[in-house]
């Protein structure tokens, strides 16, 4: 009788199984519906989730769950912190000091950042680019050998090779003799080397964390948020920040197999604790310890010529300051635009704006690798280049190698430097760090790096686009259609 029984319940269990399958799927689908209705700021993002949750049972309310939900909430009061910057030595909120006085055609876009990142525009920076690792490592290196009190080093990747060994050496005798060291290393970023750096570092004596380190308590929530930033701050007085991870790569004269183009920056003077201010902020919210005064940060003098803001970026708070930004910027351009990355796929309301920028006589570049690292994305971007040349913008594609360097200049005295790439994961689900600078020299320097690349580049024309055969257009249309997640 008790096998008759369990048999029949098998039978009714197996009965209701579609049943209870298609009402699971009505809850996920509905719950990402309302989600998306109320949370999504574009349309077409809110219509895509939806359809997916719909028409893909479990899996699109699955997806959505891990890539479509931002769920970090790292203000100060979350994180339990207040005011932690402050502090002997120096290290007070930027956001309180008046703007320096800018010239009168950048008066818009100062303000308008102000009023983004609630920071102020320095005076008194020094900004010195740095080309490749050749011109980058040895002076980061050197910095960290000369240490007095303090070296903070955020990285995306941190490879195990000759950079991240040299590094890892450095930062360990630094260390040893009395200098305090916090390094921090994205999760993702940090499995691009077969060995854990995090544990290498902490080997050899050197506190370290993995940020948002994977956690089954984590997956769902956030697998898809990066840390994506570079920052090195010694002594709270000397900062390092721009486009290069820690990887040999980039360091073109050991001659790596597959060298990687990119440009990274010096800076000295009072932005530099923003620099700090922003290392501090990830570094509390992964290790929960607070960083603030002596020996992090330093009460840094006018050193320079270059007006100086920090901008950061991230699914949280921050979200859209860059892409806002960038905005304001062409907004103001008069003369010229010049676009250095490499990965450009901008949202459509800022292909619509590097158009009517074009079409407005402005000088438009846009200088993307001829072949990235990633084939994927490189298929994705060509569907957009027949618009904008089509508006007046001037596409290069430079090579040989790969070129990581990240550049957006307007006109001759206003540039944005850091680690934003021109894509959805930089522009929404990476947390990124930039420096917004005016300076004409500076910009006149970084004309040249540019001049440089279009040298060696080839533009692209209407009539080469208009050739495209038709299986490759289909691929890349294919393709193109996963942007927003690429």
């Amino acid at each position: 009788m008790t096998s008759s029984w369990f048999e029949s319940v098998l039978q009714v269990m197996h009965g209701l199984a579609p049943l209870l399958a298609s009402l699971l799927h009505l809850g996920c689908a509905a719950a990402v519906t309302v989600h998306a209705l109320l949370n999504k700021r574009h349309v077409q993002t809110a219509i895509g989730w939806i359809a997916l949750a719909w028409l893909a049972p479990l899996l699109g309310a699955l997806l959505y769950l891990m890539l479509g939900v931002n769920r970090i909430q790292r203000a100060g009061v979350a994180l339990g912190l207040k005011d932690p910057w402050r502090g002997e030595g120096g290290s007070a909120d930027a956001s309180i000091e008046a703007d320096a006085i800018c010239l009168p055609e950048l008066a818009g876009i100062n303000r308008l950042t102000r009023e983004i990142t609630g920071r102020s525009l320095l005076a008194g920076n020094a900004v010195m680019p740095l080309v490749h690792g050749d011109e980058a490592y040895p002076a980061m290196l050197a910095a960290i050998d000369g240490a007095r009190r303090s070296v903070t080093l955020l990285s995306y990747i941190f490879n195990n090779d000759v950079a991240g060994n040299s590094f890892v050496d450095a930062l360990a005798l630094a260390q040893a003799r009395g200098v305090q060291v916090r390094v921090l290393i994205d999760a993702v970023g940090a499995r691009y080397s077969r060995s854990n750096m995090v544990k290498q570092l902490r080997h050899a004596g050197v506190p370290a964390a993995a940020f948002l380190r994977p956690r089954l308590t984590r997956l769902l929530a956030q697998a898809n948020l990066r840390n994506h930033r570079k920052i090195m701050v010694v002594d709270g007085e000397l900062g390092f920040t721009g486009g290069m991870n820690i990887s040999a790569v980039h360091w073109l004269s050991t001659q790596p197999k597959r060298p990687v183009q990119c440009l990274h920056f010096a800076v000295r003077g009072p932005v530099v604790a923003d620099l700090q201010r922003t290392f501090a902020t990830d570094w509390t919210f992964t290790t929960g310890e607070a960083l603030h005064g002596s020996p992090w940060f330093a009460a840094n003098e006018p050193c320079g010529p270059v007006l100086a803001r920090g901008v950061t970026d991230g699914p949280d708070a921050d979200i859209d300051h860059m892409r806002q930004v960038i905005l304001g910027a062409l907004a103001i351009a008069r003369r010229r635009v010049r676009i250095v990355t490499p990965y450009f796929l901008p949202d459509e309301v800022l292909l619509t704006t590097l158009r009517v920028t074009a079409l407005r006589g402005v000088v438009v570049d846009i200088v993307l690798p001829a072949r990235s690292n990633l084939p994927l994305l490189d298929w994705a971007m060509r569907p957009q280049f027949v618009g904008l040349v089509s508006s007046g913008c001037r596409v290069h594609l430079s090579g040989p190698g790969f070129d990581h360097t990240k550049l957006f200049l307007v006109d001759d005295a206003w540039s944005l430097i850091g680690s934003t790439n021109w894509d959805a994961r930089s522009l929404r689900l990476n947390f990124e760090y930039n420096l917004e600078c005016h300076d004409a020299q500076l910009v006149q320097q970084l004309d040249g790096l540019v001049d440089e690349r279009i040298c060696h580049a080839h533009r692209l024309t209407a009539a080469e686009l208009a050739g495209q055969s038709l299986a490759g257009r289909l691929r890349d249309r294919l393709v193109w259609l996963l942007s927003p997640y690429l």
